[in-house]
């Protein structure tokens, strides 16, 4: 598999309060055949994320359209799930309804964070969404108590099926805290209550790895295939690959990923944080670089 990189996109330029660090987590949609719209999570002076959009041309990805000046989505309420920060994950349309998945953060005294699965919802492509809850539609549960985020949502004949991340634990050792991660599965009939599968579905090597993490997940003729990020100690992040016939049982074949980091510029570090997205055609990821986007997001493009 080989990708040909189209370059960076875009990067916030600091003039926005909002929007005074990085363009994490790029999360894409198409419009109408002539606009890409993707939106993506920056931070503030005070490290709170909001999710921000930008329009791109769709026939040239590196070509910014217009610039959303005020967030998407803001933080949830003092106390609430999502009062430290929103995070783009995916987004489903249904008839004339746009649900947006993100990842509510709240900041914690003895790990870094928590982050669970909130949902908003706009009626038209140019109605503001609005949070259907003030607590997430995947919360915590005695077997996955510390983070259920980070989603990858298909709709097959009326049946959701989401792949998120999950944690394991949380662990502190010679190589400082850090949490383990998994990638698991669940199915809905309706987009809000989901029922997760007893089976993990992507692992962690053990050896060097601790983390797998924002699935990004396609189906096509032959089966399921999934991007991912990968984390361990050796080295930064890098963007992993597995297929699946089922969408279950997967088999990793990260040397197949096709994007690795380029030798100078803004992702010569690392490549995480995939997303892929058919759009007139074409196949398109877009991620992020190094510092996991705090030099913004670009795109690339399969060579078929």
């Amino acid at each position: 598999m080989t990708w040909r990189k189209g370059g960076l996109i875009y990067v916030p330029d600091g003039t926005l309060a909002w929007a005074k660090a990085g363009a994490q987590l790029p999360t894409a949609e198409l419009i109408n055949p002539d606009v890409i719209r993707v939106y993506y999570v920056s931070k503030d002076r005070e490290g709170f994320g909001r999710i921000g959009s930008v329009d791109l041309d769709a026939r040239s990805p590196n070509r910014v359209l217009a610039v959303v000046p005020e967030p998407v989505l803001d933080l949830g309420e003092l106390g609430a799930f999502d009062d430290s920060g929103v995070a783009p994950s995916t987004l489903v349309r249904v008839g004339s309804q746009r649900f947006l998945y993100y990842q509510g953060f709240q900041r914690s005294e003895r790990v870094p964070y928590l982050t669970f699965t909130g949902l908003a919802i706009a009626d038209t492509n140019s109605g503001g969404f609005k949070k259907v809850s003030r607590v997430p539609i995947m919360d915590r549960t005695d077997e996955e108590p510390f983070i259920r985020s980070t989603c990858s949502i298909l709709c097959e004949s009326g049946l959701w099926k989401m792949w998120y991340v999950s944690t394991v634990k949380w662990t502190k050792d010679e190589n400082g805290l850090h949490y383990i991660c998994v990638i698991r599965y669940a199915t809905s009939g309706d987009g809000l209550c989901w029922q997760t599968h007893p089976h993990i579905c992507l692992e962690p090597d053990f050896q060097d790895e601790y983390a797998v993490g924002r699935p990004s997940v396609i189906r096509d003729r032959d089966g399921y295939r999934m991007w991912y990020s990968i984390r361990s100690f050796r080295r930064l992040y890098v963007i992993g690959y597995a297929e699946s016939e089922d969408g279950i049982h997967w088999q990793r074949n990260d040397a197949a990923a096709g994007v690795e980091k380029s030798s100078d510029g803004w992702d010569s570090e690392m490549v995480c944080y995939p997303f892929v997205v058919d759009i007139n055609g074409e196949r398109v990821m877009f991620y992020n670089g190094n510092g996991r986007g705090i030099t913004g997001f670009g795109y690339a493009v399969l060579v078929r």
